[in-house]
């Protein structure tokens, strides 16, 4: 039986990906920060049968991710597949964001990657046997206010995997970036407006993000992808998931860095007439 194991598994993405692998017959080890809350999920175990095991790891501390690590591999002897999954979501302009809040992002989806993947990388080089998913986002290609701190996450992200697809293919495990659109998950319905910033970006972006989930995504889309990706033999790198995550990666490619810029530099008015022309959606 093959063994996954995936951070950030208490809601939305991760809480679905855990229960499709575990549909499919892996054995799951979910991770989340705080165990003692995922009550529903444990009952969606429990009716179901499913091999899930609940397991406690704060991606932000070497030392959680250690010791979870440690004792997932000792008692199991390997991971064929790991999801990092585990992120946080914080907006707002440069200017009135505070370092905490860049820093906290940073650690969490970028450096936390990089504390779970170094964990697994000597047993699967040694077994020459593995998959590394890394759930990165349409803002690894596409940076706007008021998700600059977000987007320089998820660009790192895609580099440092683009990095490791390279050292590790010699050695047969496999890496592979997800990059999903909006779904309808509790992080994108927190995208909001601060009423008291001098920056029209996030009244803009909430709108944007408000009007594409009048129809959502659902997170089992995604889910679905990343066991596609893992039982497959493909080599390809990066996976953009959802109805908007590839025409939304075109556009921004459509334009030079100078068009993009001035786009999202406009009037409010010109704003939302292009992305009612561009996408259909009323993003006012």
């Amino acid at each position: 039986m093959k063994i996954v194991l995936i951070t950030g598994t208490s809601k939305g993405i991760g809480l679905e990906t855990a229960l499709t692998f575990g549909r499919a017959g892996y054995k799951v080890f979910a991770t989340m920060r705080n165990p003692e809350n995922a009550s529903d999920f444990k009952q969606k175990i429990k009716n179901e049968s499913l091999d899930i095991t609940i397991s406690k790891m704060d991606v932000d501390s070497d030392a959680s991710v250690k010791k979870g690590m440690d004792e997932i591999i000792q008692k199991n002897g390997s991971v064929d597949v790991l999801v990092n999954n585990a992120g946080i979501e914080r907006h707002g302009s440069i200017e009135e964001m505070s370092m905490d809040d860049f820093q906290s992002v940073m650690n969490t989806n970028y450096l936390g990657v990089l504390r779970c993947t170094k964990a697994v990388l000597p047993q699967m080089r040694k077994a020459k046997n593995g998959c590394i998913i890394n759930i990165a986002s349409v803002s690894g290609h596409i940076a706007n206010s008021p998700l600059g701190a977000y987007a320089a996450s998820k660009f790192a992200l895609e580099a440092i995997s683009e990095a490791l697809a390279q050292e590790m293919k010699p050695f047969n495990v496999k890496v592979a970036i997800v990059e999903p659109g909006i779904i309808n998950t509790q992080m994108a319905k927190d995208i909001s407006v601060n009423a008291e910033s001098l920056y029209p970006h996030s009244k803009r972006l909430a709108g944007l993000f408000s009007a594409s989930l009048q129809t959502p995504t659902p997170p089992t889309l995604v889910a679905d992808k990343i066991l596609e990706i893992s039982e497959s033999n493909t080599w390809k790198l990066r996976h953009p998931v959802g109805p908007d995550a590839a025409p939304f990666i075109e556009w921004r490619g459509s334009m030079n860095d100078e068009q993009w810029i001035n786009w999202n530099a406009t009037s409010d008015e010109d704003w939302y007439k292009s992305v009612e022309q561009d996408f259909g959606l009323n993003a006012r």
